[in-house]
């Protein structure tokens, strides 16, 4: 049976010589090489052709996200798990965009790591249960923080209607309601989007893409 050929880039000689001696006892896995930081990851990558590179991000001169790219423009069948300590969103987000296909804290335990492996070779996409956690919950906020989701099903219509350059009566024509209710509809949308006339307002409309820049 072909083995999964791994590679393995840490700074910390230490980490190297465990994750080696992990990896070392599965009979799916070989491990092929391993560097201390990108730059000499890059150069002997090409020679060893590994499936899968286990990345760490904090290093000396290169560091992993920088090789990651470099790595992923160079060869896009290669697979590269981050393997780090730092598991907050902005390092999650860069590594996503870099080209990496998994994200493993280090204080994974090493049948999470193996199984990541296993999964990045296959083609999945690897996310460590907290990492995906702070993913959603960092969703989240930036969707509560988002002005438009406070404005009622109502409101979104009254916007597109005054962007799309209806007077408040047409407005009421169309919706068969008054204009007093008009005009303490487009009051309340004003406020809680934090905007002040109607050149703005359409702006805005246009940003949300709920009317076309021809309209």
């Amino acid at each position: 049976m072909q083995k999964i050929k791994v590679f393995i880039v840490d700074d910390h000689a230490i980490m190297r010589d465990g994750i080696r001696a992990l990896l070392s006892v599965n009979d799916e896995i070989q491990v092929v090489g391993e560097a201390s930081d990108g730059k000499e990851a890059i150069k002997k990558i090409p020679e060893l052709s590994p499936d899968v590179i286990i990345m760490d991000i904090a290093m000396p001169g290169m560091d992993g996200m920088e090789a990651t790219r470099q790595i992923v423009k160079a060869n896009s069948k290669v697979k590269i798990l981050i393997l780090t300590q730092h598991d907050n969103k902005d390092y999650i987000l860069s590594a996503i965009k870099a080209g990496a296909s998994g994200f493993v804290p280090k204080r994974a335990v090493g049948s999470e790591l193996v199984s990541a492996i296993l999964a990045v070779y296959r083609g999945d996409s690897v996310l460590y249960p907290s990492v995906a956690s702070a993913l959603i919950e960092d969703y989240r906020h930036r969707t509560e923080l988002d002005p438009y989701d406070r404005l009622t099903t109502r409101e979104r219509e009254i916007l597109r209607l005054i962007a799309e350059g209806n007077t408040s009566q047409g407005i009421a024509d169309m919706l068969v309601i008054s204009l007093k209710t008009v005009l303490g509809h487009r009051t309340k949308i004003m406020e809680k989007l934090d905007i002040h006339n109607r050149t703005e307002l359409i702006k805005y409309a246009m940003r949300k893409g709920l009317i076309s820049i021809d309209t």
